[in-house]
């Protein structure tokens, strides 16, 4: 059975008003939500960008059912892989086991701010892969002491682990990526609705995993405003995710996109008030595979009244069609 999610986008929303509508998003009967976990927005038309794993803490303890997770979280910049593993064994607890650790390899939009650089992107993913080696070890609740080729770790604990670990699922986008981290991972992350990414996937996985995938759309009675927004706040989508993954500023997503129309945004996101078009978008996910898909509703403006009116009877129309 396909699961649906609520997506927290930390870009476009306040942090009180991230937990409200986290909460809505539970009652209304999304199966689980995710969060970004972003130092800054796309574009400055978003407007936000607070600290997700406060926000998260607060979701944890604003909801009882819903399974929370990173999408995505990157563990070898901004935030050491010990820290994360700390982090992540906290939520875990605070959610009572609800919790999923989403890792990628990250955007230089969000990591280039502590000043490090940003290396290409072999070395970012053999970054990642050693970053995962030290969360695991740590989320054992061993005394852990890692001399690594990127990190070291020196006699450290999570004092508060979860019995059984934190689940993992890392974000994936080829071959390549698949190689080296199904082995690495319980689940998989895509962005992507391709088929052959999940066979892939579940040749190289050792064992069961879920496949998450993400959808964006734009929900509003009037179609025009719909579509006008998605333009606004979601065209940087347009530059694909090896030119998003390098861009620095959102001053740099901002000119990477502005040749992207407002018809290029339209044919790509389904936007307006047809709940049947929307629940369609997210077809091509179901047909590669997907076994979880989180929703996007771009923009704050509608967001409350599309967790509180709309998310209900959409969540109808796409297990009718799953």
């Amino acid at each position: 059975m396909v699961r649906f999610g609520y997506t927290l986008m930390t870009e476009q929303s306040g942090p009180r008003e991230l937990v409200r509508y986290a909460q809505a998003a539970e009652e209304a009967g999304f199966d689980f939500e995710v969060s970004s976990d972003h130092y800054s927005p796309w574009l400055t038309t978003q407007g936000h960008s607070p600290y997700a794993w406060s926000v998260l803490g607060a979701v944890a303890q604003a909801t009882s059912r819903v399974e929370l997770m990173t999408y995505v979280t990157c563990p070898t910049m901004r935030y050491h892989p010990a820290v994360v593993a700390q982090k992540s064994a906290t939520m875990q607890l605070l959610s009572e086991g609800r919790f999923v650790l989403g890792l990628g390899s990250g955007e230089s939009l969000n990591e280039h701010v502590v000043g490090e650089g940003w290396p290409g992107v072999d070395t970012r993913q053999s970054m990642l892969e050693e970053a995962v080696e030290i969360i695991r070890e740590l989320h054992s609740g061993e005394l852990v002491t890692f001399d690594g080729e990127y990190f070291r770790v020196d006699s450290a604990r999570v004092w508060d682990a979860p019995d059984d670990g934190v689940p993992i699922g890392i974000a994936v986008s080829g071959g390549d990526s698949i190689e080296r981290f199904a082995p690495l991972a319980d689940h998989m992350i895509a962005v992507t609705p391709e088929k052959d990414l999940v066979a892939g996937w579940d040749v190289a996985h050792p064992g069961p995993s879920r496949k998450i995938g993400q959808v964006p759309i734009s929900w509003d009675p009037d179609l025009e405003t719909a579509v006008e927004r998605a333009h606004d706040q979601f065209r940087w989508f347009g530059g694909g995710w090896q030119v998003n993954a390098d861009l620095p500023t959102p001053a740099g997503f901002a000119a990477a996109s502005q040749f992207v129309r407002t018809d290029d945004v339209a044919e790509a996101i389904a936007c307006g008030p047809d709940l049947d078009e929307l629940a369609e978008s997210v077809q091509p996910f179901m047909d590669a595979g997907f076994t979880d898909i989180a929703i996007v509703q771009i923009g704050d403006e509608q967001q409350e009244r599309f967790v509180t009116e709309v998310a209900e009877p959409l969540l109808e129309r796409l297990r009718a069609l799953a």
